[in-house]
């Protein structure tokens, strides 16, 4: 059974909400898109686990490449046959967690800064 939250936004919807709401993800070929720079392959495992988590826990996934120091997320609704509110729904919480830097809120001081050992994501 469809929901309104299955029913395909126009391009011109998709891209002024990313615009507004997330402006490194991108409209392209029927996909949205986001890559993610990470220092190394621990980072890009790091990633890939975040937003399979992420993903497995909205039951909405997406399809991933990933390279030594990169990892692509592209999201589309099949069934609707185009980007729907779950795709920006999603896109938004892996930027949430994927960019979160403890260190600069609360008590959590996050990873040293400039140590590689330690160092994992690269941030916008």
């Amino acid at each position: 059974m469809s929901s309104p939250r299955d029913k395909a936004l126009s391009d011109g919807e998709v891209t002024k909400w990313l615009a507004e709401n997330l402006p490194e993800w991108r409209l392209e070929d029927g996909w949205i898109r986001r890559t993610y720079k990470t220092s190394s392959w621990k980072g890009t495992l790091m990633v890939i686990n975040t937003v399979g988590h992420l993903a497995e826990a909205a039951w909405h996934h997406p399809d991933i490449t990933a390279s030594y120091a990169w990892v692509e997320v592209r999201l589309v609704t099949h069934s609707a046959k185009g980007i729907t509110e779950k795709d920006l729904a999603l896109a938004k919480k892996i930027e949430e967690v994927v960019h979160w830097q403890p260190g600069k809120e609360g008590v959590l001081e996050g990873t040293p800064a400039g140590d590689m050992r330690f160092s994992y994501i690269k941030y916008d």
